[in-house]
């Protein structure tokens, strides 16, 4: 009977043997390779050294990019070993490498089907990275079929959420979005991990976040760096420039990475891991002398063994939208907001965002536009296609959401695509992505919104033929590609000193004059001058910039709702406070062909009066001015009551008539004359013209 059991042994072994050499699983046994005793020794010491690092103990991080280079060399021994093309299929899915995954798990699975439980999810997996979802979806029910509906509730809930993926996926790829995706290049990526850029609102510079080696960051374990923080700056010809390390005081041994910008590109938001808790959010500003050092969000935003990992502030720099896995939360990292506390100078304490952005899974990568009411975030819940998809979503008055909505494909992958941000126009998006024909690990690239595609213009047979007969000479006007642009204003220039023409650091007050509140108060580039402000629709603004020593500027801009995208460009000249200088003064208002102060008013004229307190021995004379339409007499009289108007209101206010002389000069002054406007083309060309001929303005007369 012994005897029969060993002879059955012998056979099934050189069964074995027999079908491996026709093809099927060689295992990484001595007995499969006695005729190549010292290559196998050699196979199997690298098989070894690269199954120690994935294989670790709870706790630890398995090091699989590690891995590949050693398995791969065994593999080049024997590629015929099931277990080592599923380990290798593990290694790349976890890797920069994860699209070469597919071919390791079906040759693993040709040459065993039983090589691993989970062999049928992780082709579907790979199947989904390659856009297969009908493929996926057949091989995740496969392996949903082979667990156990009480012992593997965790297993079968995550191959539920895949399945899910796969079916949003479909639908997403039925009907893709009109986009041109581009990688920005090498001037911003490189062949290692490039991501989280964040822009300035009007596209002049992108902060970004990379592992390379030119940082500062120490080198780790499998190659890759420590994540350091790089700039670059377009050039006027578009191009961006190369990018350079941010600063030292940002830039440390350990990880630091980008996570928000204001959209004047003056304040950075990063994260960084200090060592005191898992991991916090700072902030920087630029100064005359560089970035400052970073500065920690406090203990609202950043809490003791929590995850701080991502930050944006809104348009008006009062709200604090950020990534935290805090308690209290929906799911696994949450976003949060926080308001400002103007009078304890401190990010107020956080509130979760709710159950209409927030998901059970990850949410991160917040991003406010700055037209105050859109928002962008990734996010694996929801109706995403695989890993992270990036989702819209608006916010109501009141500060609640309406239900987010996928950007769509071919913007979004089944693979993680986060960091997403808009450039003001709302036509230009940033994301980071991780794409077979990128430079690195993941790389940087803009998209391009194209709107609906034209309708093509179709001609009965007749006119066809008479085409040919005739050529058609008439222009035919296609009809008009509609891409949907953001409801806001981008303001933006350099301030300056008259005179020298030198850049100056400015303040910028920003006033909602319905209501008279001060929405906030900007700086100018301590270096450059340059300045942005963001003007959300709905809304007349005044704006104000002022710097010590210099009379204020003052500017009125009107924005109805549902206006589209404008920019403006105006530059400041700023003027000393010198007898003979003048400046008009744009947020004075009054009724149609009436001279009684708008409520509008009380703002700039709050203003006029502060200047006068604080230079008591000023002197000045208000003047009213009018456009050419209406009688000379009856232009006159009006601007001489609309100046004595604003010399009343600053007496009641406590400024001494004698230092203050109103005079109505009409239409004897007019900044744009009848002949340059009757050149003009429109309509509305012409009313801001005589717009701008209507105004009150002051002038020193002694100081």
């Amino acid at each position: 009977m012994l005897k029969n059991i060993i002879t059955l042994i012998i056979a099934a072994f050189v069964l074995n043997v027999s079908f491996a050499q026709k093809g099927g699983d060689i295992p990484f046994e001595k007995e499969f390779f006695k005729d190549k005793k010292s290559e196998f020794k050699e196979a199997k010491k690298f098989l070894e050294e690269g199954l120690a690092m994935i294989d670790v103990p709870p706790g630890y991080f398995a090091n699989y990019a590690g891995a590949i280079p050693l398995l791969k060399k065994a593999y080049e021994f024997n590629p015929k070993s099931a277990d080592l093309n599923f380990k290798l299929g593990i290694c790349e899915i976890n890797s920069q490498y994860k699209f070469d995954a597919l071919h390791f798990f079906q040759d693993a699975y040709e040459l065993k089907p039983t090589v691993d439980k989970a062999i049928h999810y992780f082709i579907g997996y790979s199947k989904q990275l390659h856009y297969g979802f009908d493929e996926a979806l057949y091989e995740y029910k496969l392996y949903r079929n082979t667990l156990n509906q009480k012992d593997d509730f965790a297993k079968i809930k995550d191959v539920n959420k895949r399945i899910e993926e796969c079916n949003s996926g479909l639908l997403l790829m039925d009907e893709p979005i009109r986009v041109w995706i581009d990688n920005l290049g090498k001037s911003v990526n490189s062949k290692y991990p490039d991501y989280a850029g964040v822009i300035s609102a009007d596209e002049s510079v992108i902060i970004y976040t990379s592992r390379r080696e030119s940082g500062t960051g120490e080198e780790m374990t499998g190659g890759m760096y420590m994540e350091d923080i790089f700039i670059s700056e377009k050039a006027e010809d578009g191009k961006w420039q190369p990018a350079k390390g941010i600063s030292d005081r940002i830039n440390t041994k350990n990880h630091d990475a980008t996570v928000g910008l204001s959209n004047d590109g003056l304040m950075l938001f990063t994260y960084y891991d200090s060592g005191k808790n898992a991991g916090d959010l700072f902030s920087s500003t630029k100064q005359a002398d560089g970035w400052s050092k970073l500065e920690d969000l406090g203990k609202n935003v950043n809490s003791k063994d929590t995850w701080e990992t991502g930050a944006t502030i809104s348009f008006d720099k009062k709200t604090l939208y950020f990534v935290s896995n805090k308690e209290g939360g929906v799911g696994e990292r949450d976003i949060w907001r926080s308001k400002w506390d103007e009078e304890k100078e401190r990010w107020g304490e956080a509130e979760n965002c709710g159950d209409v952005i927030n998901t059970p899974y990850d949410e991160v990568g917040i991003f406010a536009h700055p037209d105050g009411k859109t928002f962008y975030f990734s996010s694996k819940g929801h109706t995403s296609m695989g890993g992270f998809d990036i989702f819209k979503i608006i916010m109501n008055d009141d500060g609640t959401f309406n239900p987010p909505v996928n950007v769509g494909f071919p913007v979004n992958s089944p693979d993680d695509d986060v960091h997403f941000v808009m450039a003001g126009n709302g036509r230009h998006g940033y994301y980071s992505s991780f794409k077979e024909d990128g430079y690195g690990e993941k790389d940087i690239y803009i998209i391009t919104f194209l709107g609906e595609e034209k309708i093509p213009l179709t001609n009965a047979e007749d006119n066809l033929l008479a085409m040919v007969a005739e050529p058609v000479k008439e222009k035919t006007v296609m009809p008009k590609v509609q891409v949907s642009q953001s409801d806001l204003a981008i303001l933006k220039g350099i301030v300056r000193d008259e005179k020298t023409q030198k850049p100056l650091e400015a303040s910028i007050e920003l006033v909602d004059n319905s209501t008279g509140q001060i929405i906030q108060t900007f700086k100018s580039d301590p270096v450059s001058g340059r300045y942005l402000v963001s003007l959300p629709s709905g809304k007349n603004y005044g704006i104000a910039v002022k710097a010590n020593g210099y009379l204020f500027h003052s500017e009125n801009f009107d924005i109805p709702k549902a206006s589209g995208y404008m920019e403006y460009e105006k530059n400041v000249d700023l003027k000393k406070i010198e007898v003979g200088k003048a400046i008009v003064l744009r947020n004075i208002f009054f009724d149609l062909a009436k001279y009684s102060l708008r409520d509008e008013s009380k703002t700039e004229l709050a203003r006029l009066k502060k200047l006068m307190d604080e230079n008591p021995t000023l002197k000045i004379e208000l003047s009213g001015h009018t456009d050419t339409r209406g009688s000379s007499s009856s232009n006159k009289t009006l601007s001489l009551n609309r100046a004595k108007a604003v010399v009343d209101y600053l007496t009641k206010a406590g400024i001494a008539g004698s230092r203050m002389v109103s005079k109505g000069f009409g239409e004897e002054q007019t900044i744009t004359s009848d002949a340059e406007i009757a050149k003009m083309l429109t309509k509305d060309e012409k009313e801001e013209a005589h717009q701008g001929n209507r105004r009150t303005e002051f002038k020193i007369l002694s100081l």
